[in-house]
């Protein structure tokens, strides 16, 4: 009975024992997974955050990698370059450029830092290259002249084209230029004034890019002819750090002006006195970089020329330095090449590249080769011209009109031949 009762207690002893274990583990099994979860979260959040930090410290990194450039673009002040325009786009350009090259620099025979040989000035200006644009331009920030040293002996019927950059000026914004036409008085130095020497045309843009015009014949036979006006629309202003293509067209009285595939300006009467006769370009009163001035005489006799004598030499399609694309000033020359082989559809033609002697020989002749094929290739895709009437070679620098000693000569042999097969 003893060891009965003594065994029941013993049970219940060690139940409530076993309860009391079974309790805490489970306390302590709830506490672990409280723990666990606490600190899961912990590790959640901090690898949330350090996530935020990343990317913040990735965002941060990425604006002070976006200031630097920012002020590395600033320091070096190289505005955006603007896309090349196609050829399609000066469908209207009627400009065709005399038939004979009588004036050409592109300033290759000067050294950068250099006056330019070819011209006179009573300010400054010095030839300089640019990352924007290729070649070598004559640069000036002037309130003076810079002129052709050697007079000019222009006919009735010439072209004068340059290309130009409006450039910032000596309170460092766009400052304009003027370019003037001009009858000198004083053939051997400058001739002063605002309406200087016996006549003039000057073209003119202004701070903000408005072009302007005047024409002028002093003395009392050019009383009531002087003429003046501006061209008003943003799409003519001029921009700064923007190449642009003049053109200067003139016939006996007449005067045309382009401005790339626009025309601005067209006076029928701008120098109705006979003895009016230009002998001299200048440029003055801005800030510019000016390149590639090509004056040219005579009216080419595209129908004649490859019809008749079954060859046609054409200095009116233009190239880049070491370029092969054709330039979209070349639609009026190509126009005119085009329209006589559309006139003519039995008649098939060689087109001929030809280089001066700057360069390899080799790489003349392939470049003069490209050249042929990418006249070849305008014709056919702009102007209709069936390919099969159609050949290209090229020459290179091989055979020459005249000796590549100066600019002038050596525009001569920068040309494209048309032959009639």
């Amino acid at each position: 009975m003893i060891i009965c009762v003594l065994a029941g207690l013993t049970q219940a002893a060690t139940s409530q024992i076993n309860l009391k274990d079974r309790l805490k583990k489970t306390v302590n099994n709830a506490q672990s997974s409280v723990e666990k979860a606490l600190k899961n979260k912990d590790n959640t959040q901090q690898g949330q955050e350090g996530k935020q930090d990343s990317a913040k410290n990735q965002q941060a990194a990425q604006q002070n990698q976006s200031g630097s450039q920012a002020k590395s673009n600033a320091a070096q002040q190289t505005p955006p370059q603007p896309e090349q325009p196609q050829l399609q786009s000066f469908s209207k350009y009627d400009f065709v450029p005399g038939e004979k090259v009588i004036f050409f620099d592109d300033f290759t025979q000067d050294a950068v830092g250099d006056f330019p040989a070819l011209w006179n000035t009573n300010g400054s200006a010095e030839v300089v290259t640019t990352n924007l644009f290729p070649g070598n331009w004559m640069q000036f920030s002037t309130r003076e002249a810079i002129w052709t040293d050697q007079l000019l002996n222009l006919p009735e019927n010439y072209t004068i084209e340059f290309d130009v950059v409006p450039i910032k000026g000596e309170q460092g914004s766009m400052q304009g230029y003027s370019f003037r036409l001009m009858q000198s008085i004083n053939q051997k130095a400058f001739d002063h004034g605002s309406v200087p020497g016996k006549a003039g045309f000057n073209f003119s843009i202004e701070y903000f890019g408005r072009p302007g015009y005047s024409t002028y014949i002093n003395g009392q036979e050019g009383e009531g002819l002087w003429l003046t006006g501006y061209i008003e629309g943003d799409v003519n202003k001029q921009k700064e750090y923007q190449k642009y293509h003049i053109a200067l067209w003139v016939q006996k009285a007449r005067v045309r002006l382009y401005q790339d595939q626009n025309k601005l300006i067209d006076l029928p009467r701008a120098f109705s006195v006979s003895s009016v006769k230009m002998d001299r370009i200048r440029f003055e009163e801005g800030a510019a970089m000016i390149s590639n001035v090509r004056i040219a005489v005579g009216i080419p006799d595209t129908r004649n020329k490859l019809i008749t004598e079954g060859k046609l030499v054409t200095y009116g399609i233009y190239f880049d330095v070491n370029k092969d694309v054709v330039k979209p000033e070349s639609y009026g020359t190509l126009k005119d090449i085009a329209t006589v082989l559309n006139e003519n559809p039995g008649v098939r033609v060689k087109i001929i590249g030809h280089t001066d002697s700057d360069g390899a020989d080799p790489a003349n002749l392939d470049l003069s080769k490209r050249r042929a094929g990418s006249v070849k290739n305008e014709l056919v895709k702009t102007f209709g011209i069936d390919v099969s009437r159609l050949e290209t070679d090229g020459m290179g620098e091989s055979q020459p009109i005249a000796p590549n000693d100066n600019p002038v000569n050596k525009a001569l042999n920068r040309r494209v031949e048309f032959i009639k097969l």
